[in-house]
């Protein structure tokens, strides 16, 4: 599950390697060869929400704890981007016959991070 939405969200046209987020576009273009890596930490983090034994620990790579705000700050990634990312793991949720309370759970689990998420977004106007 966690290949098909990490291959979908690359190929998605709003937040993925076209997106008209610089920050965005240049790291599904330009930085996938760290994509394994965030495949495991995706896997983990889905495992703990589902119930575990897998924990998800957010870390910079061979350094120190780094949260989910820290790590997603420099994509500036907007409300209406991250709620994308949502509607594509949904689908993939949908893809794989996930059961309609199990997916409830995934999505709740997922929007609970929004805040943390678009910490770097910066509002125009």
């Amino acid at each position: 599950m966690v290949d098909h939405f990490s291959d979908a969200f690359v190929k998605n046209p709003i937040v993925g390697k076209k997106s008209k987020n610089p920050q965005l576009r240049k790291w599904h273009t330009k930085n996938l060869e760290r994509l394994p890596g965030l495949k495991f930490m995706r896997t983990l983090w889905v495992c703990e929400v589902s119930g575990g034994p897998f924990k998800f620990t957010a870390t910079k790579p061979g350094t120190t704890p780094l949260g989910l705000e820290e790590a997603h700050r420099d994509l500036r990634i907007s409300p209406a981007e991250f709620d994308e990312v949502a509607a594509e793991l949904g689908r993939t949720l949908d893809h794989f016959k996930v059961p309609k309370a199990e997916k409830t759970e995934v999505l709740a689990a997922f929007a609970a991070h929004k805040d943390e998420v678009t910490a770097g977004h910066v509002k125009k106007g």
